[in-house]
């Protein structure tokens, strides 16, 4: 039974590959992107559940592994969920339940100060709607259409 399982997983990996990320970009701070993203999604009748530090993470480890590159001036993960919207993705498919919490980055590099990136990872069937509820946060986090 598990060499059929193991089996099927190996036939399924090409379905496994990710999608680019949805991006924006931004001229401003990262502070005032970092804030107006929370602000959105707060806004939005949502809670954030955790911000993940990823730049202060890496920057702090990044002689620890044996590098000397900095990846972003600034970088950090919103995670947060909904409950309408979850409920909505995982009965339609209970596979769903993977995706959450939902994450919308904001990142500045060191080639590009002052032009900040917010994304979120791309959805598409099920989980559309996630998708959907991301873009909307996003694009009212930054002013976009």
């Amino acid at each position: 039974m598990y060499r059929i399982a193991i089996l099927a997983s190996l036939f399924a990996l090409p379905a496994l590959a990710e999608t680019a990320p949805v991006t924006y970009t931004v001229e401003d701070s990262f502070e005032n992107v970092a804030f107006a993203v929370e602000s959105a999604i707060v806004g939005a009748g949502l809670v954030v559940d955790h911000v993940s530090h990823t730049g202060e993470m890496l920057e702090r480890t990044r002689g620890d592994v044996g590098s000397d590159t900095v990846i972003f001036t600034q970088a950090d993960i919103f995670s947060f969920c909904s409950a309408s919207i979850s409920r909505q993705v995982m009965e339609a498919d209970i596979a769903n339940v993977q995706h959450c919490p939902y994450g919308i980055f904001v990142y500045e590099t060191p080639g590009a100060p002052g032009t900040i990136t917010v994304g979120h990872r791309a959805y598409d069937g099920s989980m559309a709607p996630v998708g959907d509820l991301l873009k909307s946060i996003v694009t009212e986090a930054i002013g976009a259409e």
